[in-house]
């Protein structure tokens, strides 16, 4: 495969000049073949990518739009041998010097005042083309695709678990340094800040104010001030890929009904971390932290919000739901965040073979220490600071 280079473009210098990835040259590689084994078993000559998820995926870390969820810049062509990215003339050099720069992609260039549905339109008349959207005259294969992004390989491990400790370190620092009276608005524009700085896109920000979120379980903030606690969540992005956590800090002590209703999500949180084993069916999972709902006299809490889902490189790639037979599997990246009333926990981890590990872990944090079978599980605690 051949790298098209603009020649029309400055020169860089030698520190815009990226360095070679080996391991992420590699991973591509992988998924290359992932494609091709798709493309026989299905029969398709071609698949077409344009969502952002799976363009960041299969270049292993790329980002294909401007901003947040803005329309898509780019998108990629792949057949059992080759793959083509389609942009415009606009978009070329950056993707060229500084995202897939040797990696093996060719270009397809249009110019920027035509429509980038033209061009793919052209390159896919006359094949049985598979996409990700249901494109024009593809075939959806958006579920068989998803399924392909799934379980991380060791290189993506290893980025989402970097993302993930950023993001739980800003969420942490932040709530370590929040006053009294401010706004839900105002500590979620200092979380936005921390994370931004250390290039993490802030996909979603939740700010809770004194028990808000007991009425509002998906609220995101407010102008209302912060008076006696507030429970903060966030979901961030790096390279494409997500984690997530959960933080309460209180000024004083933690009114006696939080405390109470944070153990028992705590220890919900902790069962389903536990039983989110390879291999087994989702149900399976689900049926265990149902009995603690059940035997702590909340049977309807789970009924109110979502409890879990496998995380990547969409903020949700499945649902955890009753009776769904979806098996879980290493590599997995799961964000466990159980609500009782106004009490929530949330945190990232990756199933392995023999366990799990929690990757948003805490740092100078009060923690709770939750026995499941016999095994030790640390989760964070609230955190109290002076009134």
């Amino acid at each position: 495969m051949s790298v098209i280079n603009n020649s029309s473009m400055l020169p860089m210098s030698s520190g815009e000049i990226p360095q070679f990835d080996v391991d992420r040259a590699v991973d591509i590689e992988n998924k290359q073949q992932a494609i091709a084994d798709f493309l026989e078993q299905n029969g398709f000559d071609a698949v077409l990518l344009q969502e952002p998820s799976s363009f960041a995926w299969f270049t292993s870390g790329a980002t294909c739009v401007q901003g947040h969820r803005s329309d898509p810049t780019a998108a990629l062509f792949l057949t059992p041998d080759a793959r083509v990215l389609i942009c415009s003339n606009t978009d070329s050099g950056k993707y060229f010097d500084r995202d897939v720069a040797g990696l093996g992609f060719q270009l397809k260039e249009r110019p920027w005042h035509e429509p980038r549905q033209v061009l793919i339109d052209d390159i896919c008349r006359g094949r049985n083309v598979a996409s990700d959207r249901g494109f024009g005259q593809t075939h959806d294969a958006s579920h068989q695709i998803a399924n392909l992004r799934l379980r991380l390989s060791a290189v993506e491990q290893q980025r989402i678990k970097s993302v993930g400790a950023t993001i739980a370190h800003a969420l942490e620092a932040c709530a370590r340094n929040i006053s009294r009276e401010q706004t839900e608005a105002e500590v979620a524009g200092a979380v936005a800040h921390r994370l931004i700085r250390h290039q993490v896109v802030p996909e979603s920000i939740q700010v809770a104010a004194d028990g808000r979120n007991a009425r509002y379980r998906n609220w995101s903030y407010g102008n209302d001030p912060i008076r006696r606690y507030c429970v903060i969540s966030v979901v961030g992005q790096q390279h494409g890929l997500h984690a997530a956590a959960t933080r309460t800090v209180c000024f004083g002590e933690p009114p006696q009904e939080l405390r109470a209703r944070y153990q028992r999500a705590a220890l919900v949180q902790s069962t389903g971390m536990f039983f989110s084993v390879d291999d087994w069916e989702m149900f399976e999972t689900w049926n265990r932290i149902r009995r603690i709902y059940e035997k702590f006299s909340c049977s309807t809490e789970w009924t109110l919000a979502p409890q879990a889902e496998v995380i990547g490189y969409e903020p949700c790639e499945v649902r955890c739901v009753p009776k769904s037979e979806f098996r879980w599997a290493e590599g997995m990246a799961v964000f466990w965040h159980p609500s009782v009333g106004q009490a929530l926990l949330g945190d990232t981890m990756v199933i392995e073979k023999r366990g799990i590990e929690i990757i948003t872990p805490s740092t100078n944090w009060p923690y709770l220490e939750i026995a499941v079978k016999g095994t030790s599980i640390i989760r964070p605690d609230i955190l109290r600071r002076e009134p």
